[in-house]
């Protein structure tokens, strides 16, 4: 379908960046690449700036920020970045000057507006800036291969000359984030000329990974346009793990191979524009060298099961509604990265909630015509009623709100710096956020289930933003009154729960566990997790299939055993199940 990729056919620029969504398989592809790149003969350094990165376990080696050698590659070497370290740097930078001369909300709410993923990416940026404009460093390496890109929000404030003024010590303007940039001035220079690295065609190769799913290929897409906006051009994608071949006997890999295929006819335009590559679906872990250089070779490495987790003991969705029921549990938000299933798991909850007798709302934050297809239009029970949040008609109206508010004062790059401060993920959360308490206002006599929650960051952003308005007369942050009423019953565990999502894949559950924690900074304690498409949980006879089942048995017992206090299994189903009646078979 399209042509294999192999890295030193295809790869002519000193630099690599490697994008997508979680669990996608940047960091696998990322080693990969590096391994062939260096067994060509290039000396090539490999830097992850992600901050659960697992380069560490891929090459069972210990890393840090100075790059150190690969044993039994010769000419390669790789460090690990911690991004997040360098953020607590800065924030302390930033903050540090004013402790003790404004009160302690304010301070309280300037940490938290620092403690984002903007933030946090600016200060990964930082780090390799450093890298990217060292020429005496850079000239030892024929290839430096960054495993996670910046996305196209970062690279528009990096561009952005109000970033390095004073505007943001001046001004409390009701966003989502106080700009990270306002305490980085003096690298100006240094990161416009990184800047000017990453849209060079000549230096800089954007490689967008996704997999053959819907969810991954309009992510990518995305990326794609955020990117190429900002003069990011020399872009090239890579479907990871499709199945090549399918067991016509097997049910699970004949539906397997239909699925992804059916998701490949609906690829975005803007990726068709750049040269498409495929990698195969494998069953065995991408650790080891060894492992790594038969990915571009597609020789077969068979998979081990390391650990016994016996799935027939494990909780159903069925139990969770029972919990949920008998709880009388008011208000259920469905947590986790894209693509893992949420809307489906919220809606399968809702039903089922339904059908124990109870009154029930579902509202989603995915397009309006998710959950019109999720239920197929048909007349649903009596019981159950459903609404959409549109997040960009919510941002919109948000934004629109904040820059009425914001200082008139404001001069044209003021108010540039202001507009790009709305377009952080964080003013997404937070516009979503009011109007998911407009709907609980709302509601009454009524369970309501909420697809999408925000984040502990986003809850404590809410909440400082309560506080600084109260200390600070000129700050237009405003918290509504549903939203102040709502915060204290999300903390409330015999009001609310809420369920995180994953899949049985590393990605999906490191991902899970920092969101679990950033919540339980904010004192939520999530009760339920929810390990979805599981393929160890089915009767695969597809050898393939089968390698992959084995793999997913260690991420089935760390959420099991050791992160999650309560784990249901859903295993990975033939069908879609689309339809309120479809939808009853997670009951069964």
């Amino acid at each position: 379908m399209f042509q294999s990729f192999q890295p030193e056919n295809v790869v002519n620029t000193p630099f690599l960046f490697l994008t997508g969504k979680g669990g996608v398989g940047k960091t696998s592809i990322a080693c990969a690449t590096a391994v062939a790149l260096a067994d060509s003969g290039n000396r090539v350094l490999l830097i992850s700036t992600d901050p659960a990165s697992n380069l560490q376990d891929v090459f069972c080696i210990e890393l840090t920020n100075s790059p150190k050698p690969i044993p039994n590659v010769k000419n390669l070497y790789a460090s690990n970045l911690d991004p997040v370290a360098a953020a607590h740097s800065y924030r302390e930078k930033v903050v540090g000057p004013y402790r003790e001369k404004l009160p302690e909300s304010v301070i309280s709410s300037m940490e938290e507006q620092l403690s984002g993923a903007c933030t946090v990416e600016i200060a990964a940026f930082d780090e390799f800036t450093s890298l990217l404009t060292n020429n005496e460093f850079t000239s030892q390496y024929e290839h430096i291969i960054f495993d996670t890109a910046p996305t196209g929000h970062t690279l528009r404030l990096l561009q952005l000359p109000t970033a390095w003024t004073g505007f943001l010590d001046e001004s409390t303007h009701g966003a989502s984030c106080l700009g990270p940039l306002s305490g980085l001035a003096e690298k100006k220079d240094l990161y416009s000329q990184t800047v000017d690295v990453l849209s060079d065609p000549m230096q800089t190769t954007l490689i967008l990974v996704t997999r053959p799913d819907i969810s991954a290929l309009f992510e990518a897409n995305r990326a794609a346009n955020e990117l190429q906006e900002i003069g990011v051009r020399n872009q090239l994608v890579i479907v990871n793990g499709l199945l090549e071949n399918y067991l016509k006997e097997d049910e699970v890999s004949l539906a397997f191979f239909e699925r992804q295929r059916k998701a490949l006819q609906l690829i975005p335009d803007t990726l068709k524009q750049s040269d498409i590559y495929s990698l195969p679906f494998v069953s065995h872990s991408l650790t080891g060298v060894d492992n790594l250089r038969q990915l571009f070779r597609q020789h077969a490495v068979p998979s081990q099961e390391l650990v016994h987790v016996d799935n027939d003991k494990m909780p159903t969705l069925n139990d969770i509604v029972d919990d949920f029921s008998v709880n009388d549990t008011r208000l259920i938000f469905t947590m986790g990265k894209g693509g893992v299933g949420k809307t489906t798991i919220a809606s399968a909850i809702a039903v089922g909630l339904v059908e124990k007798g109870h009154r029930v709302h579902l509202t989603t934050t995915d397009p309006a015509a998710h959950l019109d297809y999720q239920f197929q239009n048909v007349h649903l029970n009596e019981n159950l009623t459903i609404s959409n949040i549109n997040p960009k008609e919510e941002v919109e109206k948000y934004k629109a709100e904040v820059l009425a508010n914001a200082n008139e004062a404001l001069d044209v790059e003021g108010l540039a710096y202001l507009q790009e401060d709305l377009n952080s993920p964080c003013t997404e959360e937070i516009a979503v956020f009011r109007a998911f308490a407009d709907v609980v206002a709302k509601s009454s006599d009524e369970i309501v289930v909420i697809d999408t929650a925000p984040t502990g960051h986003t809850l404590l952003l809410l909440d400082a933003a309560q506080s600084y308005s109260k200390e600070i007369a000129r700050s237009t942050g405003e918290v509504p009154e549903s939203v102040t009423k709502l915060l204290p019953q999300i903390r409330d565990p015999k009001q609310t729960s809420v369920v995180i999502v994953t899949l049985a894949e590393p990605t999906p559950v490191l991902e899970s566990s920092r969101l679990q924690a950033d919540l339980k900074r904010a004192n939520i304690n999530p009760k339920w997790w929810i390990i979805n498409q599981s393929l160890s949980a089915t009767n695969t006879m597809d050898p393939v299939l089968r390698g992959k089942a084995a793999s997913e048995k260690k991420w089935i017992y760390e959420v099991n055993e050791k992160i999650a206090d309560k784990c249901a299994i859903i295993p990975w189903l033939n069908e879609e199940k689309v339809g309120y009646d479809k939808l009853k078979d997670y009951m069964k």
